[in-house]
Parts: structure tokens; sequence; C-alpha cells
């Protein structure tokens, strides 16, 4: 049954099952296309997950970071969300980071892990501060974790 069906008076008037027909035809298509977005984003995380676990952190990455701390000091803000990430990318799956353990940096992984180290590194005896919290949780399970640099002076007495 096609749209001109519906404006021509003179066409046959299309049996039940015809119809029944046509909405299951475009239900099928409706959910080809659901499988085919699912499957399409399925690939995409695979992708970024293997680029997260195999490649280091770029140097456009560590200008975006660098914009990120200084917007947020423009705005008179003392910490920028600097990275985020799938909890699933960490190896216990975002738990000691949810559960604010003191040892959750051993969790992660890849361009995460080698964050973590650069803070280390050159941040941290500069006086910032690094925090890793989960930010949603589709379903109730931790979802993506966001990392945080803190510049915020030290709390008197």
């Amino acid at each position: 049954m096609s749209g001109n069906d519906l404006k021509d008076p003179n066409a046959p008037v299309p049996s039940a099952a015809d119809l029944r027909m046509a909405l299951l035809e475009k239900k099928m298509e409706e959910m080809e296309a659901k499988e085919k977005a699912i499957a399409a984003e399925k690939d995409r995380k695979a992708a970024f997950a293997a680029e997260f676990l195999s490649s280091h952190v770029t140097e456009d990455e560590r200008k975006v970071i660098r914009r990120m701390v200084q917007n947020a000091v423009k705005n008179g803000q003392f910490e920028a969300m600097v990275y985020s990430f799938s909890s699933d990318l960490c190896t216990d799956s975002g738990r000691a980071i949810n559960n604010a353990e003191p040892d959750w940096p051993e969790t992660l992984q890849g361009k995460a892990r080698e964050l973590y180290e650069r803070y280390v590194e050159y941040a941290k005896p500069q006086g910032y501060k690094l925090k890793a919290m989960i930010i949603n949780f589709p379903g109730g399970m931790p979802g993506d974790v966001g990392l945080f640099l803190n510049w915020a002076p030290k709390a008197t007495g």
C-alpha cells in the first residue's frame, strides 16, 4: 500500500491483512535501523577503547586540557574536568574510583594512566590536585570517569 493509495478515492480499500503487513514491514525497518545504530555505536566504542589503550596522549589533547584549565580560570573556577572515559577502561570497571579508594590510580590504563603519570611528574609538584569521579550512572552502573584538575588554595585551620 503506497501513500498514493490514500489520496486516490478510487483506489481499492486495502485488506486488514495488507494493513497489518504494512505495519509489520515498518516495524521491521525501524528495528533494523535501531540495530544498525547500536552496532555502529558498539564499533565506535570498541575503536575508542582500542585507541585509548594503545596510543599516547597527543599534543592536541594536551592543548585542549590547557585550554580547559584556562577557561575555568577565566570563569573564576579552581577546578576543571580535563578528561573523561568509560569506567569499563579501568581494570576494575571504576569500582575503586566510585568508592574513593586511595589506590584508584592503580586501576587506570592507557591514556588515563599516562595522564595520571604526567600529573604526578609535572602538575602535583606545582601544587595541583587530581581527583577521579564517576560522572554518570547509566542503568545504575558506573558509566564515565571524569578526571578533575584542581588548583584551589589549601584550606586553613
